[in-house]
């Protein structure tokens, strides 16, 4: 796989493109607008110039990486792409209808990949005369820095699709690799799901303080970060359509999103994009 393509530039997509670029291969970004191509192409830049910066990278494997990457408007262009990853916001109706235009136009060889963190990766598989093409690559923010890429394999995805993005994530990208089944969350947002949901509950009730909480679980259990700390770097928008897809799935309780989380969401205190979350970054 050398031509890659990339559908969105924001957080994620911007974070797929640069480390493929990073590892050799030549991206192509997917926006929807000109002031959304050049913010792609900005995050993009900023991001591996930081790297250059703490000296992680060097300044001419930088320039190489940033002239490998280019953004563009027209879903026309990805004909070529041996592979297309994803990153659409979380709308199950918007990927779908990504994937139908993407089998249209990407050549019959390329395949097709998705980076959701809980929907069920069949269901943009089925917009597709090509599901046996159709994978997830489940990445984790911030991409360059986190290690593990998730790939799902559908209940009719083959395996030499699914082989061919192992082998890229992990010889080409240099990501540990773990296969997860097709069920909403796959493994790593099947589990740390209701851990968050039960921190948003238990501030809610009174029961502890934020910076409580966040400290009982870093110094007791050894995380990095505290489970609102989390969510607040995460996005509270993208965790509410998470756990949504999760109770939708397995109607469990503990699945279920919590109500704070809602009206947080409905006030658009969405942590730190916004400025407030479950903290005041302002």
């Amino acid at each position: 796989m050398e031509l890659i393509g990339v559908i969105g530039g924001g957080t994620m997509g911007a974070g797929i493109a640069e480390v493929c670029a990073r590892a050799g291969s030549e991206v192509l970004v997917l926006e929807t607008r000109q002031e959304f191509a050049e913010a792609a192409s900005a995050r993009v830049v900023a991001s591996i110039s930081r790297g250059v910066a703490k000296g992680k990278i060097r300044q001419e494997d930088a320039d190489a990486a940033i002239s490998r990457v280019r953004v563009t408007l027209d879903i026309g262009e990805f004909a070529d792409r041996d592979l297309v990853i994803e990153a659409a916001p979380e709308i199950e109706a918007l990927k779908y209808e990504i994937f139908g235009k993407l089998d249209e136009i990407v050549k019959p060889s390329g395949i097709l990949a998705t980076n959701t963190s809980s929907i069920p990766v069949i269901k943009v598989a089925r917009a597709t005369t090509r599901p046996e093409h159709v994978v997830g690559m489940h990445f984790f923010n911030p991409v360059p820095v986190m290690p593990l890429v998730e790939i799902i394999s559908t209940l009719v995805t083959s395996p030499e699709s699914a082989a061919a993005v192992t082998d890229y994530a992990m010889n080409t990208l240099r990501k540990i690799t773990v296969q997860a089944g097709d069920r909403s969350g796959f493994i790593v947002n099947a589990l740390l799901v209701p851990y968050l949901c039960s921190a948003i509950r238990m501030f809610e009730s009174g029961y502890a303080s934020a910076e409580d909480i966040d400290a009982a679980m870093k110094g007791g259990c050894g995380y990095p970060m505290g489970p609102l700390t989390l969510l607040d770097s995460l996005g509270l928008d993208v965790a509410l359509a998470t756990t949504e897809t999760l109770y939708a799935e397995f109607a469990e309780p503990h699945y279920a999103p919590p109500a704070l989380l809602r009206r947080m969401v409905e006030a658009g205190r969405l942590g730190r994009k916004t400025g407030r979350g479950f903290y005041n970054y302002t």
